[in-house]
């Protein structure tokens, strides 16, 4: 059974880029942003078991393949158009020899963004305040948890806090 308010986003990195899926499903409140990989829980999973589920599923990546692994934050997702979302993010590194398994799946197209253009990309306002804590100025602030209330597509406010 699948969970709507809880998520898991994991972002890997290969070298300087930074792997994304850009949402292509017409029913995706996603719809043209890029994210990093993952998706919704299933009943009983824990977090590290949905995001290495949804990573196997959409990119065929295992857990075999990633170096450095972590959990890093956790989102609280407000909107007006939408219900609340708690998305665990993760990290992991890739070697820069790896080719991807698949470019496409039912979500969207995977692709591959040097990491100093990813605050170019079409993506919620909120991750580009996330992307500081994960490759930023930020990124050695250790365990962070985010709110982020959005009227529309608009970031209205948002709170931060590293542990």
């Amino acid at each position: 059974m699948r969970i709507e308010n809880l998520t898991t986003l994991i972002y890997i990195t290969r070298g300087s880029d930074c792997l994304f899926i850009r949402k292509t499903r017409k029913d995706d409140m996603n719809l043209d942003k890029y994210l990093g990989i993952g998706g919704h829980f299933e009943d009983n999973e824990t977090p590290e078991e949905c995001v290495l589920r949804e990573l196997k599923e959409e990119s065929s990546i295992d857990r075999a393949s990633l170096e450095g692994f972590r959990y890093r934050g956790l989102i609280t997702f407000i909107s007006s158009e939408y219900p609340t979302e708690y998305m665990h993010v993760f990290t992991a590194e890739l070697p820069e020899d790896f080719e991807l398994p698949v470019t496409a799946n039912d979500e969207g197209e995977l692709c591959w963004v040097p990491l100093s253009d990813i605050n170019d990309l079409p993506v919620w306002e909120g991750d580009k305040i996330m992307f500081d804590h994960l490759f930023g100025d930020k990124k050695d602030s250790g365990f962070f948890t985010m709110k982020f209330r959005y009227e529309g597509d608009k970031l209205s406010s948002h709170e931060e806090t590293s542990w």
